[in-house]
């Protein structure tokens, strides 16, 4: 991970539940232009993944205007 790149994909991502079988986890669905990767959470993982959203979005800049 030393070796990171210093630009990203661009990532649309969205969760849902998964069908009904399976109502305990969560599927996050990132699209980038190398195509769709879908990502499944339980609920404890899915919590931390929104904490730790919500930390560092509130740290960002705002956004630079013109």
């Amino acid at each position: 991970m030393t070796s990171r790149s210093t630009s990203a994909d661009f990532v649309t991502a969205f969760a849902t539940g998964w069908p009904e079988h399976q109502s305990d986890i969560m599927v996050l669905s990132l699209t980038t232009h190398r195509g769709v990767q879908d990502f499944a959470f339980n609920k404890e993982q899915a919590l931390l993944i929104a904490k730790t959203i919500k930390e560092t979005a509130a740290k960002l800049e705002n956004p630079k205007t013109s």
